[in-house]
């Protein structure tokens, strides 16, 4: 039986550290789905999620055990529909293990058979984050360190 897992955000961007995360799940599981959500305490996107899930299935060209899909759904739902019993998560700080956390535990109780695997970020991406990339790129700063393609 294949073991499938969803990486779930709203990654806006996708950034290098979110590809670190999935190239290191990839060795756990034998299908990464990354699932782009539509997050309700984000109500604009700064990326279009068309072209960001181009942009993602550019980085994994030819990786097979990758697939980019768009939802707008319960993620524990989501998981269900595509016979995934695994949510992969990357952890940059104690910060996010706390939401996490939190969020690990209502996807439990809304799904049973769904479990969080949590990978600590790799050191020299734990500075990243989509907001500051977004910031960065609005006023007209150089991104492309961050992100595994071209914008």
């Amino acid at each position: 039986m294949k073991k499938t897992a969803i990486f779930p955000g709203s990654f806006d961007p996708f950034t290098k550290g979110h590809q670190d995360i999935v190239l290191r799940g990839l060795q756990l599981f034998d299908k990464v789905i990354i699932a782009i959500g539509h997050n309700t305490k984000k109500h604009n996107r700064y990326f279009d999620i068309d072209k960001m899930v181009k942009k993602i299935e550019e980085a994994f060209d030819g990786n097979d055990g990758v697939e980019v899909v768009v939802y707008n759904e319960l993620t524990a739902s989501f998981a269900q529909k595509h016979d995934a019993k695994f949510l992969l998560r990357g952890l940059r700080n104690t910060t996010d293990f706390e939401y996490e956390n939190s969020i690990s535990q209502m996807n439990k109780y809304l799904n049973a058979e769904l479990e969080s695997v949590f990978l600590i970020t790799s050191p020299e991406l734990a500075a990243i984050n989509s907001t500051i990339i977004r910031e960065v790129h609005k006023y007209g700063g150089d991104v492309t360190p961050f992100l595994p393609y071209k914008i």
